[in-house]
C-alpha cells in the first residue's frame, strides 16, 4: 500500500494572518478555505510545484500546546486500518466523516498522525 504525505498541519494563532502570510507573501496557493460546520474551518495552502500541502484553521483538534497530525492519504482507509494493525500499531476504528475516512494513531512520542482516503466527489 502507498501512503502519501499530502499534509502538514500548523498551529496558527490567527488564522487570516497565516492565510495571508502563506498565500500573498510567501506564495502558496490557498487550495481550500472551508468551513464544514460552524465550529470548524479548514485551510489548506500548496508550495508551487509541491505534492504536499500546509494545513491550518480553528476547531482542528490542536492548539498551541497540543500537537497538530500529521497526515497520509491512502486509496482505501479499511486496507490502511487493517495492515497497520497487522504490524502492532494501535490504530483507530476507520472513521467516516463527509469529507473523507480516516484512522488515527500516534508514535511512541505522541505524534498524532492521521490517513485519509479521500471521497471523491462525481
Amino acid at each position: 500500500m502507498d501512503y502519501k504525505l499530502e499534509v502538514a498541519f500548523l498551529s496558527v494563532t490567527d488564522v487570516d494572518r497565516a492565510k495571508e502570510f502563506y498565500v500573498d507573501k510567501v506564495g502558496f496557493h490557498a487550495d481550500h478555505d472551508q468551513r464544514p460546520t460552524d465550529d470548524i474551518r479548514f485551510v489548506q495552502c500548496t508550495p508551487p510545484g509541491s505534492a504536499c500541502s500546509i494545513a491550518f484553521g480553528t476547531g482542528l483538534g490542536f492548539t498551541s500546546t497540543a500537537r497538530p497530525p500529521l497526515m497520509l492519504v491512502v486509496d482505501d482507509a479499511n486496507a490502511a486500518h487493517d495492515e497497520l494493525a497487522s504490524r502492532g500499531v494501535a490504530v483507530s476504528e476507520v472513521d467516516e466523516q463527509p469529507w473523507g475516512r480516516f484512522v488515527y494513531f500516534t508514535d511512541p512520542d505522541g505524534n498524532p498522525w492521521n490517513v485519509q482516503e479521500l471521497i471523491h466527489r462525481g
